[in-house]
């Protein structure tokens, strides 16, 4: 229903004031809402009519009602601001897929909670994220535009462990394990990683490789 009508949860509700959204089941008994019970004639004019009156027609791409928007949230239409949402944890929606492909800098930290922590990664063609060890750290790294080739090992003299990887491929890095991930392909690599715990300083923005290398050489 929610790629058919704009409104959440129910397009009968939109001229009503909703103070409880789980009292409508109890009041109505139905689903998605009353006036569907029985199956209407679309032909019909009057259906007609009363569709194009009370709903909002769907452009082709989603789009959220914001009266029914979660407060932090990254929406899907459109270009969103990609920052680290917090300055403490909150409760967090994204389209991480779409944050993922929209981030264009080396590394940007979205989300940093107590335990774990999201970070958007875009790696230049030939380039790499950078051979490096998480000593207390686990990782997961998810492609999801491009191709290139990840490394593992343990020692940074013995990475023995390769695979190919490609959009929608998964990396799990065991804390202690020394690892690369390279761009083999003909356009940015898109990926986002999770640390547990994390690893990087809230707020981190590194627009290039060169600014990361930067800052961890500073920070030791």
């Amino acid at each position: 229903m929610y790629n058919t009508y704009r409104m959440y949860p129910c397009p009968y509700c939109a001229t009503m004031p909703i103070d409880n959204l789980d009292g409508m089941y109890d009041d109505y008994n139905t689903y998605p809402y009353p006036d569907f019970v029985s199956t209407p004639n679309y032909n019909d004019p009057d259906f007609s009519r009363q569709f194009n009156d009370q709903y909002i027609s769907f452009n082709d791409e989603f789009e959220y009602d914001s009266r029914f928007d979660c407060p932090q949230s990254v929406k899907s239409k459109g270009q969103s601001e990609l920052k680290n949402y917090g300055p403490q944890p909150q409760p967090f929606v994204v389209d991480i897929s779409e944050a993922t492909k929209q981030n264009n800098t080396f590394r940007t930290v979205l989300w940093t909670g107590k335990h774990l922590q999201v970070t958007l990664m875009s790696i230049n063609v030939g380039d790499d994220i950078g051979l490096e060890i998480h000593p207390n750290v686990d990782q997961f790294i998810r492609i999801e535009a491009g191709q290139g080739i990840v490394k593992m090992g343990s020692s940074k003299d013995n990475l023995d462990f390769q695979a190919k990887v490609y959009d929608d491929f998964a990396i799990m890095v065991p804390a202690g394990t020394w690892h690369n991930v390279i761009n083999t392909g003909n356009k940015p690599l898109k990926v986002y990683a999770i640390y547990a715990p994390p690893q990087h300083p809230r707020g981190t923005v590194h627009m290039t490789k060169a600014d990361a290398e930067a800052a961890e050489k500073n920070h030791r």
